[in-house]
């Protein structure tokens, strides 16, 4: 999200929108550092506790972790976590929930497909 002069200041939300976008798009995959929250405050020109809530946020959905000292990451949702426990159901079920949305659009391309066939070769549509 770029700031310009006269629009208003991003939320955590929209930070959080923002890092979600990144991770939907492949810009940001499991395993990857987010940036240090200072780093993004200043891009984003809010403040440290604005970017802090965000990264809270992604955390709380399974989506980052944050380890201290060393920063925040995009978890990898194949591996547990210290806790014994699979990491980032959020992305498990926003993968899966996209899988079915790709297989969804490659049923509608097919029949779009046949439709176009049926209307090029001048035939009728078969009753349904």
């Amino acid at each position: 999200m770029e700031k310009s002069p006269g629009t208003p200041r991003p939320t955590a939300k929209d930070i959080a929108a923002d890092i979600r976008q990144q991770l939907v798009s492949g810009d940001l995959g499991p395993g990857d550092q987010l940036p240090a929250a200072r780093d993004l405050a200043k891009r984003y020109g809010v403040t440290l506790v604005k970017v802090q809530n965000a990264y809270r946020e992604l955390s709380e959905e399974g989506l980052v972790v944050s380890q201290q000292g060393r920063g925040t990451f995009v978890i990898d949702p194949s591996q547990p976590d210290a806790g014994g426990r699979r990491g980032g159901s959020a992305f498990v079920a926003l993968a899966t929930e996209m899988s079915a949305m790709h297989e969804t659009i490659r049923q509608l391309g097919d029949r779009i497909e046949r439709l176009e066939q049926i209307v090029n070769s001048g035939e009728s549509a078969p009753a349904q």
